[in-house]
């Protein structure tokens, strides 16, 4: 089978992606996380202003099949987040790149940016 995995996008090992918009770095998880986890009922998410770090734990992503961590890309302060989530978490499941993303951070270094995993990188990972 193959995911969406789009080229505007760096990746972490644990499936979220990250994507520069507008200053600030947009999260979400991918389409390969979101169909291996299946219908996603919950998502618990941090308050804008919270500081994360990068591969820490940011939230939690419920399913019908798991419960799963959610972990930071890079490290910076929270300046959104999707309340659309709390009551249409489905989103995640029908548009993971777009509608149903997560979170926007205020990056604190570029370079964790650049080093997630490019899309082939990631790409080769779920294959």
């Amino acid at each position: 089978m193959s995911f969406d995995v789009p080229e505007d996008c760096r990746y972490r090992e644990t499936h979220e992606w990250a994507r520069h918009e507008s200053g600030t770095v947009r999260v979400g998880i991918t389409d390969f996380a979101q169909d291996e986890l299946g219908d996603v009922v919950f998502v618990e998410l941090p308050a804008v202003g919270d500081a994360l770090e990068s591969g820490a734990e940011f939230g939690v992503i419920e399913s019908i099949k798991a419960v799963s961590d959610l972990y930071a890309p890079v490290s910076g302060d929270l300046t959104a987040v999707n309340d659309d989530l709390i009551d249409a978490p489905e989103l995640v499941n029908e548009d993971p790149f777009g509608d149903g993303w997560m979170l926007e951070i205020d990056p604190a270094d570029p370079a964790e940016f650049e080093a997630l995993l490019s899309p082939s990188a990631y790409d080769d990972q779920t294959a």
